[in-house]
């Protein structure tokens, strides 16, 4: 029996004549008007419009924003039978669970499972028997390494190894953390990158799972935003591709907690679709998305802010200028919390609505606006 990484040459060194082969290969040819005669297949998700069924979807995150964590509450929202957890609001379709992770020891897992069906009191333990951990923190986790004179990858014994559980079990998710323990490869080159990720994506069309693989962003991915490492082949070989990141705001990151996970790349459905989360002692809660009279409430208390800034800086004796009056607002101790963007906004409002106005002041040669109250 070949293995998926078999090349031809290999293959050949059976008992089977080239010829006999060629009678049992299949046609890779179709005719497309034959689709008429078939219904239109269904186009399955594992989560509906971020993470497509029998395919893999990448998870890039910065270090420490819980990227792991958050794969975990997806395995036992999976795993967990009669739709008991949902996963950020969403729920995912039902099934057995491969978790295969080569960072955290099994005390740590213990610990991350326990937090996390401790948050939701209609799930316990029992309720995982759907949920298997492969746990290779300490060994050697390389699915693939590289024959360096022919630039190709071949399959290690673990990758032999998962391939049969998954046989064997029929897991509707896989999750592998993370990608730079899996890889022997080198990530920037091209070639390689999509050799190991079709040998993944092979094993999810034959046996119908679903693949999540972590993996870190470079300092240049985390710096354009991109969440991108090594080769570009790593985005454009995925069908989806997830980014998860803290909420810096005007460089700042003002709540410590709070996350964001991004589409961004989906090759069946939208991208730049988001979800805000926010961590609370090792879950993630999915952030209410802002119902019209919050955003109401939240411009109010934006105004207010501003407007008690502003008398208090008036009061000062201080001059503020259009240009930077958001940022000097944004280092002052009574802000509240509102960031930088949000005085900028609120200003933009004020100044419509005739609460605030832009009086001229100075000389003629050199006259300028100051932001002041409306005279009422």
């Amino acid at each position: 029996m070949t293995t998926d990484f078999q090349t031809l040459g290999e293959f050949f060194k059976d008992s089977r004549s080239a010829d006999e082969f060629a009678d049992e290969k299949p046609n890779i040819f179709i005719n497309a008007a034959s689709f008429g005669d078939r219904d239109v297949p269904h186009r399955g998700w594992l989560i509906n419009g971020m993470i497509p069924s029998n395919t893999v979807t990448l998870l890039s995150g910065d270090g420490g924003t819980g990227k792991s964590l958050l794969a975990l509450q997806l395995a036992i929202s999976v795993a967990a039978p009669d739709n008991k957890l949902d996963w950020l609001g969403r729920q995912p379709d039902q099934g057995r669970v491969l978790y295969v992770g080569a960072e955290d020891d099994a005390d740590e897992m213990h610990r991350r499972i326990n937090d996390i069906i401790g948050f939701r009191p209609g799930i316990d333990w029992p309720d995982l028997s759907g949920l298997e951990i492969a746990n290779l923190a300490e060994r050697d986790a390389l699915l693939a390494v590289l024959n360096t004179r022919q630039n190709t990858l071949a399959p290690s014994q673990l990758y032999l190894d998962i391939k049969q559980r998954v046989e064997e079990t029929q897991p509707k998710l896989v999750v592998l953390d993370t990608l730079a323990d899996f890889f022997g490869g080198n990530e920037s080159d091209r070639a390689q990158v999509r050799q190991f990720i079709a040998q993944l994506r092979t094993l999810c069309i034959k046996q119908q799972t679903t693949m999540l693989l972590l993996s870190h962003p470079s300092l240049s991915g985390m710096a354009s935003g991109s969440g991108l490492s090594g080769s570009t082949a790593w985005n454009g070989s995925v069908r989806s591709r997830l980014y998860m990141t803290r909420v810096i705001e005007d460089g700042e990151e003002a709540d410590k907690n709070l996350r964001k996970l991004t589409v961004m790349k989906s090759n069946y459905g939208a991208t730049g679709d988001g979800v805000f989360m926010r961590w609370e002692e090792g879950y993630f809660h999915a952030e209410a998305e802002e119902a019209g009279l919050d955003r109401v409430a939240l411009e109010a208390k934006e105004n207010r802010v501003f407007l008690s800034l502003l008398d208090d800086c008036i009061g000062q004796g201080r001059d503020l200028f259009p240009k930077n009056i958001h940022t000097t607002f944004s280092m002052m101790p009574a802000r509240e919390g509102v960031t930088k963007s949000q005085f900028r906004r609120a200003f933009e409002r004020l100044l419509a609505d005739g609460a605030i106005r832009l009086q001229e002041d100075g000389p003629p040669s050199k006259r300028r606006k100051l932001v002041q109250r409306a005279i009422l």
